[in-house]
């Protein structure tokens, strides 16, 4: 039988098993009607209605625990009945002064900044930030943010930089340093805030006061805290279900629980409904037509069978002649409506159905198109991965990395697939957030992740920012520490995932110089059970593991290899493949090979670290060589796994700074093998792979 065919036949076995299921038993439920404000409720002056909700005064669907109806992030509680609260980040409260529901924004201010005492600051004593994927933004064009450096204490290794004065106050931090309160964009660039016991982001008001007015260390800052400032909320980011829940006939509202779970469709009626294909519809009307629903259901059915066999026709006849340029569109909605997928959360309001991975988010080409203005050359951030990445706006406010298809070859598509699957799943402070990426639809294939401003490790160590110097020793260590945290987690989840490309220009920095790594278009989901995976060699050439370029087996080992480059790369500022070397030294990973062997460090480490002038940055800097030593081997049974690197890295860190202190070795410390240690023979030719993309 023909495959269109067969096709056909089992859409219609779908539909009909479809109309049999949909008249058992029903998802319908009552729910308590203290869950929604169905008339606009008010605490103090500020009416409150939702989308809005009163946080810990609604039941569940059955009378029992708290839940809500509203949209996650937005429970306003109502503080001596007479003061409307708003937290943000969980932690941090803001007082309510209007909500405004025509703009989608709401009103906050801060009224705890203490004008009565000589160091005015707010109440909240962390960053108030809004996690990513929450419905709440900033907006750019009424938000600022003021950085609280507080209690800062400066030597000859974190200087005070000369544009900047300290505030009035003395004990802001209850220390005797320096305190600074200075606009974001008015912060030096440099490595001085490790100088500072704290530093505190908080958003505020977009005002034309500015740092250099007369009176601003003098408490004039105060009066931005007191400002009230807006928050907006992106009602489009709202799960699928709540979409389709608001656009029922009669409309409802969306359900959630207290972990922001979306447990069902409230109705005008007292039902909650959890049926996506009817919601709000009225159940007693669909339940008396079961039979004329039966019949419009077998004739559409059969409508269906007729279109899809005129279309088996037209595909059969048209095959030949389809041009490559649809090949992406083809392989895109096969990954995406693979069998057992389930429906995947749409930004365009369609819901697609996922292969057994989730691709997050749905952005629409129009819209990434215009967040990067048409791909303008000037928003290029630079290639990796299989794409060009260009920064981009977004409607709501964000920043955001967008990621295009160098071209639409089926190798290229599945590795941008396979990129989303991977990114949707992972959730780790060191790893890059993936937001989502465009539909089936879509005319390219589109990948949009948070925008890590600082740049990129390599930038820094041998790249155009080389020469500021912003990176010194310590911060280099915790670079290590966090990417090695990064895999350990990667290696560790179920199924483990190898990275393939690890390098310093995946590492990315925030402006707080921590890890963000990125770019997963070469990771590999590796089975539970298996030693190793046979595939063809990928990667960076001076990065690619030996054994695997040579047996096509990948491992775990093989990013433990890779991230022994990275560390000789950040105790030497040299990057990984340099052809203006001798010969024996273009491949760096060769380089430190030899010279770890016979004890000339000096010759390898990049000695404007401190490398002779401090013995405690001496020390660190030799370990971290006896380490990376480690990782090179080119048996990969010789390597440690990289949750032994991360600990070797922590007891290195703890252990020296430790030492600084006055301290001696912690009990848990980890001594790094040295060469010698390192029985099995090393053989230091080196090898550089080529790319395979």
């Amino acid at each position: 039988m023909p495959m269109p065919l067969l096709m056909c036949r089992r859409v219609l076995l779908v539909l009909l098993l479809w109309v049999a299921g949909s008249h058992g038993d029903s998802s319908d439920d009552s729910y308590d009607s203290s869950m929604c404000l169905n008339e606009p409720s008010s605490c103090g002056s500020v009416q409150i209605s939702y989308p809005f909700y009163l946080a810990g005064k609604t039941k569940d669907l059955k009378g029992n625990a708290d839940s809500y109806c509203g949209y996650p992030g937005l429970g306003i509680f109502c503080e001596d009945d007479k003061r409307p609260i708003l937290q943000l980040n969980g932690a941090a409260s803001y007082t309510v002064k209007s909500i405004d529901g025509a703009l989608a924004t709401v009103s906050l201010a801060d009224p705890e900044v203490d004008d009565s005492s000589p160091c005015r600051r707010p109440k909240t004593d962390s960053n108030v930030t809004l996690q990513q994927g929450s419905l709440l933004y900033f907006p750019d064009s009424t938000v600022d943010y003021l950085i609280f450096f507080i209690n800062c204490t400066f030597n000859s290794t974190f200087l005070q930089p000369s544009k900047i004065t300290p505030i009035s106050c003395q004990t802001l931090g209850g220390g005797t340093g320096s305190s600074f309160v200075l606009p974001d964009d008015e912060v030096p660039l440099g490595h001085w805030p490790q100088a500072c016991r704290k530093v505190i982001q908080l958003p505020v008001h977009k005002d034309p006061i500015k740092y250099a007015d007369p009176g601003w260390e003098n408490g004039g800052y105060a009066d931005l805290l007191r400002q009230e400032f807006q928050v907006g909320w992106n009602a489009s980011a709202k799960p699928q279900e709540c979409v389709q829940c608001e656009a029922s006939n009669p409309k409802g509202r969306c359900g959630y629980s207290r972990a922001g779970v979306f447990i069902g469709c409230l109705c005008p009626d007292g039902r909650s409904s959890s049926n996506s294909t009817v919601y709000c519809d009225s159940t007693g009307l669909k339940k008396k037509n079961t039979t004329w629903v039966i019949v419009g259901a077998v004739v559409g059915a059969t409508a269906v069978l007729l279109a899809l066999a005129a279309i088996a026709f037209l595909f059969i006849r048209k095959r030949r002649q389809r041009k490559v340029v649809n090949s992406s569109s083809k392989l895109l909605k096969y990954r995406y409506s693979g069998s057992g997928g389930t429906p995947t959360r749409s930004r365009g309001g369609d819901m697609e159905s996922g292969s057994s991975q989730d691709m997050g988010n749905r952005f629409s080409y129009e819209e990434l198109e215009e967040a990067t203005d048409s791909f303008n050359e000037k928003r290029e951030l630079g290639d990796g991965g299989f794409g060009t990445v260009y920064k981009g706006y977004l409607g709501d406010g964000r920043v955001v990395a967008v990621k295009r298809l160098y071209n639409n070859s089926y190798r290229r598509v599945e590795q941008f697939v396979n990129e989303a699957a991977i990114l949707a799943r992972l959730r780790h402070p060191n790893l890059v957030m993936f937001y989502g990426c465009t539909s089936k639809e879509s005319r390219e294939l589109l990948l949009v992740y948070e925008f890590v401003q600082n740049g990129t490790v390599a930038d820094h160590l041998h790249g155009p920012r080389a020469a500021e110097r912003a990176l010194p020793w310590p911060l280099r260590l915790n670079v290590a520490v966090e990417s090695a945290a990064a895999l350990t987690y990667l290696h560790a989840i179920e199924p483990p995932i190898v990275h393939r490309d690890v390098k310093t220009n995946n590492i990315l920095l925030d402006t707080d110089f921590h890890v963000k790594v990125a770019d997963f278009g070469l990771s590999r989901l590796f089975p539970l059970d298996a030693t190793h995976v046979s595939t063809a060699p990928q990667g960076t050439p001076g990065y690619v593991d030996p054994e695997y370029h040579q047996c096509y087996q990948l491992t775990d080992k093989s990013d433990v290899y890779s991230f022994g480059v990275v560390l000789v790369e950040l105790i030497s500022s040299k990057p990984a493949v340099d052809i203006t070397r001798q010969r024996n030294e273009i491949n760096l990973a060769g380089m430190a090979i030899s010279k770890i062997q016979k004890c000339q460090i000096e010759e390898l480490v990049d000695l404007e670290l401190g490398f002779e002038s401090d013995p405690a940055t001496r020390k660190m800097m030799t370990m971290v060589a006896e380490l990376a030593f480690r990782c090179l081997q080119q048996n990969g049974e010789m390597r440690p796994p990289i949750r032994e690197v991360l600990d070797v890295l922590r007891a290195i860190q703890d252990e020296c700074l430790g030492h600084k202190d006055g301290g001696g070795k912690g009990k848990d410390f980890v001594e790094p093998f040295s060469p010698n240690t390192v029985h099995a023979p090393w053989d230091s030719r080196t090898t550089t792979p080529n790319t395979s993309q």
